[in-house]
């Protein structure tokens, strides 16, 4: 079979090639709630460090007192704690990993509540896939009063391919991994007068500025400050400001979608955002060339792909996956198309 023929049978699979790629969805309603915080409630950033056990051989590379002497001297205080002495000489941890532990709690969190935890390796591992952190206190300052606990399974994302499933791990996620032990200083709900986006952006201020008031039935009762701030004037608290402020968070706008486009660094996956397209363009990368409108040369590339103008990201997302392009061919070409400009978005590579 010719490298042309090749190509052609390609073109035809890519109408059915959808995997790793998340489609826009039309804009719809969402809460209030869903969009902002209250500028009295930031959350409270804590830390910790720690050590992640049960890896096959894969931890940081300590032999007695070469290597990582932050991870041995670790085990050696926490095998202290049990009343077991080990010579540091002794010890080999290739199954142990030091790791950064870090989490956002609100600070209406109690003492017993759960929340997420991300771990990264900080020595020399070379993977944390499958292995169990061990209790971590946490705590909102260095040297501060521990304040919650982490512990648990680690959660990766393995990816689509066996290839994704066998690469390193340095980060990853305990859902519910962490419990609050202490009360946090609470800021007072009577304070809170303003709303704040996480995602400042104008028009969605203004269109949740405008909800509330039509909610409200008055005008005047949210007035926007700004592209990140929305301030309210409740008048009408029966009930209580508390329930005043669930109304207003229970309140339904259409947000202004941003026109964004992000990709995963390590596996590639695109997200569209604002219902974007292509613009004419000729991107040539890595052996990969894009022609985006008209075309003068007839001869193609093995790996090259032709789009008319207005085409859907996610088309040419598609097919670049299916050449199997990697994630950094993919950020490098969609980066180039919103340099000439045939991409109006952010885009943004996580």
């Amino acid at each position: 079979m010719t490298r042309r023929h090749r190509f052609f049978i390609l073109a035809t699979l890519l109408g059915l090639f959808v995997t790793s790629i998340v489609l826009p969805a039309h804009a719809q309603e969402v809460r209030v709630r869903d969009l902002v915080i209250t500028d009295a409630a930031p959350p409270v950033r804590l830390m910790g460090y720690g050590l992640v056990t049960g890896l096959n051989g894969t931890g940081d590379r300590v032999t007695g007192a070469s290597g990582s002497r932050q991870t041995v001297q670790s085990v050696v205080n926490l095998l202290r704690r049990f009343d077991v002495e080990v010579p540091l000489e002794m010890l080999r941890t290739r199954n142990v990993a030091a790791v950064l532990v870090t989490a956002e709690v609100s600070p209406y969190l109690r003492p017993g509540g759960h929340f997420e935890v991300r771990v990264s390796s900080l020595g020399d591992a070379q993977s944390l896939r499958g292995g169990v952190l061990w209790m971590t206190p946490l705590v909102a300052d260095a040297g501060g009063k521990p304040l919650a606990g982490a512990q648990g399974a680690l959660q990766v994302s393995i990816g689509n391919s066996a290839r994704l499933s066998q690469q390193n791990v340095m980060t990853a996620t305990i859902p519910g991994g962490g419990v609050l032990e202490a009360d946090m200083p609470r800021p007072s709900m009577a304070a809170s007068n303003k709303l704040l986006l996480r995602e400042p952006d104008l028009g969605t201020a203004s269109r949740m500025a405008a909800a509330i008031d039509s909610a409200f039935g008055a005008k005047g009762i949210a007035k926007v400050e700004d592209p990140g701030s929305v301030s309210l004037t409740l008048k009408d608290t029966t009930g209580g400001f508390a329930a005043a402020l669930a109304r207003v968070g229970d309140v339904r706008l259409r947000p202004a979608r941003a026109a964004r486009l992000v990709i995963d660094g390590r596996d590639g996956t695109v997200v569209a955002g604002g219902d974007l397209t292509v613009g004419e363009a000729v991107v040539s990368h890595a052996g990969i060339t894009i022609t985006i409108g008209a075309v003068t040369d007839t001869t193609a590339l093995v790996r090259g792909m032709r789009f008319a103008p207005g085409s859907p990201v996610q088309k040419v997302a598609a097919a670049l996956h299916a050449i199997q392009a990697s994630p950094g061919e993919i950020a490098a070409i969609f980066e180039a198309l919103r340099e000439v400009g045939a991409i109006s978005a952010e885009v943004v590579l996580k």
